[in-house]
């Protein structure tokens, strides 16, 4: 990268030398997981070019975009409304982070048995590597997970932390909880950005991100086809990108990667050889780089076809309506399709048995592998019962606990190579 990300990245003050070490590991990870794949489609090529400047020409958007006067927002989670953000003129982005690097500051200050992503995303800010981070003007936290919950608390010690309080049920009360912590957010987004949102602002930023899940929505769709036309892999990046990328050009190359997509079902082309088993993916969201699994698995002699998590159809399997014409009427909206949100938080969880169900039957799937991050006692806990819905409906399931680390990856693959051959 060039010299003007150099003088960017200092004066966001990161640790140049230890975030020039990052971007090698992560050069290098990506070439051997992404760049190694046969068949990749022409439209991947953008997204190599995304996550190559990920904390270069990205990051200088969003610098240019803070100098003509708009705030950044950064989320920890898929229940934060962005169509809020950008319907008071803002921008938002995804923090949360998938590598170990910048554990052993996070250590400090956080207990050893907390999960990955936790530690991973205190360590990212107390190592000072990530220019997402510091492009914020403010950062949302939540509350899914006690964990997280008090993560927050010491962060706020480095940025400024607002923190939305999630539903842990779903009863009338809690619905009134949640179109509370929608108003609130909302006036804490016009305090943050000087801007007030109106009824034709909101509609606009509604639509625009339902353009997006749609187009997500069709990606999930044409997965579906036998054979396989797509890497697990490469959906899984297409996805975590959605999080970092200006929502209008995601869409619309995204769009254009789904029509080659199309093509190549039409013409019967496939990413794997016919008779490939195909596995789904659920639980826990994998930030990037988290790679680690869906590398083992693809090269274990399987395929994914469909992740269900935050970094997958939970993120995009609901719209908002797009009916309403009054304000209250949007923010409505709102509350009714993030409530649709199947989060391991909740209790009972139902709705996220039966999604999985259905939709390990929809992708025609041999099995399933429930990745759960260690210490993610929500994600860890609930495996039992989706071990259970799922083997009720004939399909298999494969729990598996893991971090980011690299010590287990030959346990792990001995393990998955077992589950694919058994469903076979």
């Amino acid at each position: 990268m060039s010299n003007s990300h150099e003088e960017m990245w200092e004066k966001l003050n990161l640790d140049l030398e230890a975030h020039a070490g990052l971007l090698q590991v992560l050069g290098k990870f990506y070439g051997d997981i992404y760049m190694s794949q046969q068949g990749r489609l022409r439209g991947m090529e953008y997204l190599d070019f995304v996550l190559s400047e990920v904390h270069g020409l990205r990051i200088k958007e969003l610098q240019d975009a803070k100098a003509a006067g708009k705030k950044i927002v950064g989320t920890f989670c898929v229940f934060v409304p962005e169509e809020i953000v950008l319907a008071a003129g803002g921008i938002q982005v995804g923090l949360c982070a998938g590598a170990e690097i910048g554990k052993g500051e996070a250590e400090k200050v956080l207990p050893r048995n907390t999960c990955a992503l936790i530690k991973s995303f205190v360590g990212f800010k107390l190592s000072r590597l990530c220019p997402f981070i510091e492009s914020c003007d403010l950062i949302v936290g939540e509350t899914t997970c006690d964990g997280k919950k008090k993560a927050y608390e010491i962060f706020s010690d480095y940025s400024p932390v607002y923190v939305m309080e999630i539903p842990q049920m779903k009863n009338n009360s809690d619905r009134k909880l949640w179109r509370s912590e929608i108003l609130r957010f909302k006036d804490q987004v016009e305090e943050t950005t000087g801007n007030k949102i109106t009824a034709e602002r909101l509609r606009e930023a509604i639509h625009l991100v339902n353009e997006r899940r749609r187009v997500l929505q069709r990606l999930n769709s044409l997965r579906a086809s036998v054979p396989a036309p797509i890497s697990g892999r490469d959906a899984l990046l297409i996805n975590q990108i959605s999080f970092y990328d200006d929502p209008v050009r995601f869409t619309a190359k995204i769009g254009e990667l789904c029509d080659e997509l199309d093509d190549r079902i039409k013409s019967g082309g496939s990413v794997a050889p016919k008779g490939t088993t195909r596995l789904m993916l659920s639980g826990c969201p994998m930030a990037v780089p988290n790679w680690k699994l869906p590398y083992i698995i693809e090269s274990s002699g399987a395929v994914i076809v469909g992740e269900e998590s935050c970094i997958g159809t939970r993120n995009t399997r609901d719209l908002v309506d797009e009916g309403a014409r009054t304000l209250d009427g949007m923010l409505d909206a709102l509350v009714d399709r993030y409530m649709q949100i199947d989060c391991a938080c909740f209790t009972p969880n139902t709705e996220r048995l039966g999604n999985i169900v259905k939709m390990a039957k929809d992708l025609k799937v041999k099995g399933v592998i429930h990745y759960a991050l260690s210490f993610c006692q929500p994600y860890s806990i609930e495996a039992y019962k989706v071990e259970k819905a799922l083997t009720g409906a004939g399909i298999p399931m494969l729990a598996i606990e893991t971090d980011y680390g690299m010590e287990d990856v030959e346990q792990l693959k001995t393990r998955v190579e077992a589950f694919v051959e058994m469903t076979r």
